[in-house]
């Protein structure tokens, strides 16, 4: 069981426990999330909580805590308050009150004795970055490239082992890969009301949306493919309008 787990079934009893909820009142979630002792409320992490402010729905048992996004919206729910989440926030990262302070010092001073977002623990090449697998920490620099909020990571595969205690740096991940090499995957071709599909196998791996090269499996011959998924491929017009949003999105960055 992880920590968010451990933090949140008591503030579940106690609202269920309550009694009917008030009608429910909008919020907004701050912008930046924190709490000064170490019990994260409704009014810690939104704007307008009125009296469920005082919700207890977390423990915050270090310098941050990562709560699920749809088991907050239940507590608010539950409490009275209506949080329509439109930005479709997946996780929300509580902070202490000197992480926060000290993640507000980094923008202005990127070296000295600043909190920067560690790993928790070592992770093997390949393996998927969680919530519980960061935390912030101090260090006498952070890395040029150091993410400001763990959810630019989370969910990420490790390009090689990261040792634990190590700062945590953009180029340490990449999206996971759902085809490996050597993989026989489904091609599909689509336009204009015709449907093709193929069987290749793979001479690279890659994340969704990378391009690949691919053999196919009966002419032997060597095409390039988008990845849209575990197993599969397309190629075609679906695979240019796939590869111009990612050149947009790179382009953005």
């Amino acid at each position: 069981m992880t920590r968010v787990s451990r933090a949140l079934p008591f503030a579940l009893a106690a609202l269920l426990a309550a009694g009917p909820a008030l009608a429910a009142q909008p919020v907004t979630l701050k912008a930046d999330t924190s709490d000064a002792d170490g019990m994260v409320t409704l009014g810690d992490l939104f704007d307008g909580a009125g009296a469920a402010g005082s919700v207890r729905i977390a423990a915050r048992p270090g310098a941050t805590v990562s709560l699920d996004a749809r088991i907050v919206q239940s507590l608010a729910w539950r409490a009275g308050l209506e949080w329509p989440n439109a930005e479709g926030v997946k996780r929300i990262l509580v902070r202490g009150p000197q992480a926060g302070a000290a993640n507000a010092a980094n923008a202005a001073t990127p070296r000295g004795n600043v909190e920067v977002l560690t790993y928790a623990r070592s992770l093997a090449a390949g393996e998927l970055v969680q919530a519980e697998d960061l935390v912030w920490a101090k260090m006498a620099a952070a890395p040029a490239d150091a993410p400001a909020d763990a959810d630019q990571v989370i969910g990420l595969a490790a390009k090689r082992p990261l040792r634990a205690g190590a700062a945590v740096s953009a180029r340490d991940v990449a999206a996971a890969q759902v085809v490996k090499p050597g993989e026989l995957i489904t091609v599909a071709y689509e336009d204009a009301g015709i449907s093709l599909a193929l069987q290749a196998k793979t001479l690279s791996g890659g994340a969704a949306g990378d391009l690949i090269n691919v053999q196919n499996t009966l002419s032997k011959k060597i095409i390039q493919a988008v990845v849209i998924g575990p197993g599969q491929a397309v190629v075609g017009p679906a695979a240019d309008q796939l590869k111009a949003a990612r050149s947009t999105r790179i382009a953005l960055r």
